[in-house]
């Protein structure tokens, strides 16, 4: 039997892209084991690969309260700490280690703590870079958002977001893979020594647009709300979103789809939508058929709910409306333009939403009220010339499907041969 894969990933975005290239790897070669290790959170997305003995879920992983992005404030690295930060990653550490010894390959996806463990384990590795690219800093900051001047000359200065510190782990001898998410960043690390490659976006794996909405859907203006999946996060984050009602009221039938994730409920969403004068409405067939669970009305706007609906829902949206990583990230890959509203964080903070923009090139739009966003929405529901032009450059930079199976072919023969 060939020896197992031991994965490492380190955020939600990141095992998602782990889960694609996992699937892309076992429908090549089922004999193999793949074991996964989720640096940061429970590691959700796996759940029902695992279920269905796809994967097997290993080693220590909890829940933190920042859900990864103690790197962003002082606030969320104090509550991770006390949570348990140091004491997981010491058992993870230990645990990589232990892997190493057996000789078995690992692959990291994510960004430095991934790749070091791997480095650490002493074996082979293979590292998928997902959330750095030169975009970021290469790219014009969008307007009325200030500019970040010493950390775009430092990134220039080394001709990369990615840091010395990383090139050395990335150039090292056991490293048998480089993937990063563009081209434009492998040229950047190659002018360092790595051999990088960009051979495709697996976020987009699986996002195949689904058919054009139904007859009745396509006669109106349809938006996309995606507050995010990290609680409670995303329950602030859509009550903020929301506040666009109280700044905009369309002039013609419109339907804001709420592809939510399990939180916030029904339940919450009612009272959020009653507090802007909404009311619960009648579910027809109709609207059943399209996988809503719940809606509500206010004159010209129709709200419907449909808990993980977002891969049948994203297609047929107009204009996005988010606070989340990845799902704006593919929204735009599908050619959807997109206003973001950054709230306290931990996650979508300024600084978060500034650099998705510039990685986007402007296809997602951060706004700094729901007021802002109320006028930046009736620009772009008056201009399909603007909706297009923005889905083009999202398009562009998200870069085409089909990473995964080649990602899965790259490991096999650099990494599992």
């Amino acid at each position: 039997m060939p020896l197992p894969l031991l994965v490492l990933s380190n955020g939600h975005g990141e095992d998602l892209i782990a889960l694609r290239v996992v699937q892309a790897l076992r429908q090549r070669r089922p004999e193999r084991a793949v074991l996964v290790l989720p640096l940061v959170g429970e590691g959700q997305a796996f759940a029902a690969a695992a279920a269905t003995g796809q994967l097997q879920l290993v080693g220590p992983h909890s829940p933190l309260p920042s859900g990864g992005f103690s790197n962003q404030s002082l606030g969320g690295l104090g509550q991770d700490l006390l949570a348990g930060l140091a004491q997981l990653s010491w058992h993870q550490w230990r645990w990589v280690r232990a892997w190493g010894r057996s000789g078995a390959p690992l692959l990291a996806v994510g960004d430095l703590l991934p790749l070091l463990l791997a480095w650490a384990s002493g074996a082979a590795y293979g590292f998928i870079g997902t959330p750095k690219s030169d975009f970021t800093w290469a790219s014009a900051p969008p307007a009325g958002w200030g500019a970040s001047p010493l950390a775009d000359r430092y990134h220039a200065c080394k001709g990369s977001e990615w840091d010395p510190w990383e090139w050395a782990l990335m150039g090292h001898r056991r490293c048998r893979i480089v993937a990063v998410r563009d081209r434009f960043t492998a040229r950047g690390l190659r002018r360092h020594g790595i051999a990088a490659l960009a051979p495709g976006n697996p976020m987009l794996d699986g996002l195949e647009p689904q058919p054009s909405p139904p007859a009745w859907l396509s006669r109106r203006q349809r938006l996309l709300l995606l507050p995010g999946s990290r609680e409670p996060e995303s329950r602030r984050n859509a009550a903020r979103l929301l506040g666009v009602l109280e700044a905009w009221e369309p002039a013609c039938p419109t339907t804001l789809l709420l592809a939510s994730a399990a939180r916030p409920d029904p339940h919450e969403w009612d009272q959020l939508l009653r507090r802007h004068g909404l009311q619960e409405g009648v579910l027809t067939p109709e609207l059943e058929a399209c996988g809503a669970i719940a809606t509500w009305h206010r004159g010209e706007l129709q709200v419907l709910l449909g808990p993980e609906r977002f891969q049948q829902w994203a297609g047929w949206a107009e204009v996005g409306l988010a606070t989340a990583g990845t799902a704006t990230e593919q929204l735009a890959g599908l050619g959807v333009p997109v206003l973001s509203l950054p709230g306290p964080g931990p996650q979508f903070k300024a600084g978060f939403a500034r650099r998705q923009s510039r990685l986007l090139g402007g296809a997602v739009q951060p706004c700094h009220t729901p007021r802002e966003l109320a006028e930046r929405l009736r620009t772009l529901l008056a201009s399909p010339a603007l909706r297009q032009t923005l889905g083009r450059i999202g398009r562009r930079r998200m870069g085409t499907a089909g990473g995964s199976q080649r990602l899965a072919v790259l490991l096999e023969q650099r990494l599992l041969a």
